[in-house]
């Protein structure tokens, strides 16, 4: 039987869950996966649930380098096996799925959406630096690439947004996210998710949204939600 591969979003990654069979047999279809979902899977992060399979370093490291080439960052392995978690910790992996601590840069405002809060960030936020918010986040400032923005609305950056954003983080299916420029790395709309085509025209103010269970982008104005928009490749 071919082994089995389950991928899911979460709030701090893909989510990738192996079944059961023989190491090699795995892998290979894990790396038909990738190779299958290639632009799907481009720019995220990972967190590798390998079950009881036991992995050395030289093993587990082989897999790491072979997803890079798919441009996936491997962040974390779960695993039941306490030489893989060992090992795991031993490469600078993460074993554990953890809630980043939101950084604490801006007092919660009152905002004009039925009493929801939001937090306002006069800055670029750089590679490396996680932003977490339930309400809603707005950025004055550019979103680099390697940074990452998660919030439990909606996310407005006043800026080019080049990181990875996680809108309606609940859940919320009807969470929005705008930009005066729309590349980001990895976009996800509650648990639907997106990645920017590699061919792009000239960059515009855009809105990006689910309209029947895809990630849609269209121009930014008031109205935009009423149009239809253009498909963000999945």
């Amino acid at each position: 039987m071919r082994p089995d591969v389950q991928i899911k979003g979460i709030r701090e990654g893909l989510l990738i869950t192996l079944g059961d069979g023989e190491w090699p047999e795995v892998q290979a279809v894990l790396l038909e996966e990738f190779e299958r979902q290639a632009n799907f899977l481009r720019g995220a992060r990972i967190i590798l649930d390998v079950k009881n399979h036991i992995l050395n370093a030289a093993t587990l490291g082989k897999l790491r380098d072979l997803l890079s080439d798919y441009e996936v960052s491997l962040w974390a392995v779960l695993s039941d096996s306490p030489t893989t978690e060992q090992t795991a910790q031993m490469l600078g992996l993460a074993t554990r799925i953890h809630q980043p601590a939101p950084e604490q840069v801006s007092r919660p405002i009152d905002t004009n959406l039925g009493g929801e809060e939001a937090i306002l960030v006069k800055r670029t936020l750089r590679s490396g630096f996680s932003l977490e918010y339930p309400g809603h986040i707005t950025v004055i400032g550019d979103v680099n690439p390697g940074a990452e923005v998660i919030a439990g609305g909606n996310i407005l950056v006043w800026g080019r947004l080049r990181g990875m954003v996680h809108a309606g983080a609940e859940g919320d299916e009807s969470a929005v996210v705008c930009a005066i420029e729309l590349a980001p790395t990895q976009l996800r709309i509650a648990g639907v998710i997106a990645v920017s085509p590699q061919e792009r025209g000239e960059f515009k103010p855009e809105a990006a949204f689910i309209r029947e269970g895809q990630v849609v982008a269209e121009p930014w104005t008031p109205s935009s939600i009423n149009r239809e928009g253009q498909k963000l490749s999945r």
